[in-house]
């Protein structure tokens, strides 16, 4: 039988006997495995009511608001779970996830901490210790915890990326470009490696590099706004203005519409004297101001000067 039919038939139940708990409860679980958050969250709610000691149902409930993206709620449903079996791992580990995201990182720490004096192998605990201390600014206490992560787990793509990144923060661009690479060696699909390497040979002066790794970051995540942005600046450093102007029409239909882009290309186009579509395309950055970097009132005077 398919989860679906699963699903059909103990909603049959319930509806011949609303006070079927077990056939309800069977259905909120299943609900949830197969991505029916907000139906899920309607049976756990109820179950929640009648079975007020039931840990599970109260760690199963903070699941469904992890994925509905109401942490508060979450965490009042895994705080509860806890009140009832304190000794709930999963539940334990979970708060720990919810209160990073409410930017409680003292309270994740302990979570996180509290995991690992049960299993000092939970390579994920130290992740996250690491992403904590990433997300306080304490970057060597990071790189601590991410390196313990790939001491347990080489192949957690993420410890190595975050540990690329605070290298390249701390100017040790080598250092960085290795982890990046070892990223790629794990998983070769991973845009943002590629962009981060790009990143690097620009700063160092790799040009043709940079561009290649760019062209495969775009090739990989064609919504990269970043990485669109720094290609046309390589092109337009170079008085490539034709190339620039092309990159910034492939983002704009690619991505969302942005401010940033349509400045970029207005520029562009100011390069090769075409005063019309620079004028056009400063007028669509300012009404996407939202997205822009610059001061609409500096985009504002270019209009002015152009008029004039």
């Amino acid at each position: 039988m398919s989860k679906f039919d699963k699903i059909e038939e103990l909603q049959g139940l319930i509806k011949e006997d609303s006070t079927n708990y077990r056939a309800r409860r069977q259905l909120a679980v299943l609900l949830l495995d197969c991505g029916f958050n907000e139906e899920a969250l309607q049976h756990l709610l109820y179950l929640s009511k009648m079975y007020t000691n039931d840990e599970g149902i109260f760690y199963n409930l903070g699941i469904v608001y992890e994925k509905l993206k109401n942490f508060q709620k979450a965490k009042e449903a895994y705080e509860k779970a806890l009140e009832i079996d304190p000794e709930s791992i999963d539940a334990i580990y979970n708060l720990g996830l919810v209160y990073t995201e409410l930017k409680e990182y003292e309270k994740a720490l302990m979570c996180f901490e509290m995991v690992i004096e049960t299993d000092k192998d939970d390579s994920n605990s130290y992740f996250n210790l690491g992403l904590v201390y990433f997300k306080m600014g304490n970057l060597p206490r990071a790189v601590d915890f991410f390196q313990k992560t790939i001491d347990l787990n080489d192949d957690d793509i993420y410890a190595h990326f975050y540990i690329g990144n605070i290298m390249k923060e701390f100017g040790d661009l080598e250092a960085a470009r290795d982890k990046f690479k070892k990223v790629l060696s794990i998983s070769p699909d991973y845009s943002w490696a590629y962009y981060n390497i790009a990143v690097i040979d620009y700063d160092e002066g790799n040009i043709q590099q940079a561009i290649d790794n760019l062209k495969q970051t775009i090739a990989l995540n064609p919504i990269d706004i970043e990485a669109y942005k720094i290609l046309a600046k390589i092109h337009t450093k170079y008085e490539e203005f034709n190339e620039a102007n092309k990159v910034m029409t492939v983002a704009l239909n690619n991505c969302e519409k942005s401010g940033d882009l349509y400045y970029i290309l207005a520029e562009t186009f100011k390069k090769i004297d075409d005063y019309q579509n620079y004028r056009s395309n400063l007028e669509l950055a300012i009404k996407n101001h939202q997205t822009l970097s610059v001061p609409v009132s500096v985009l504002k005077e270019k209009l002015k000067k152009i008029k004039a």
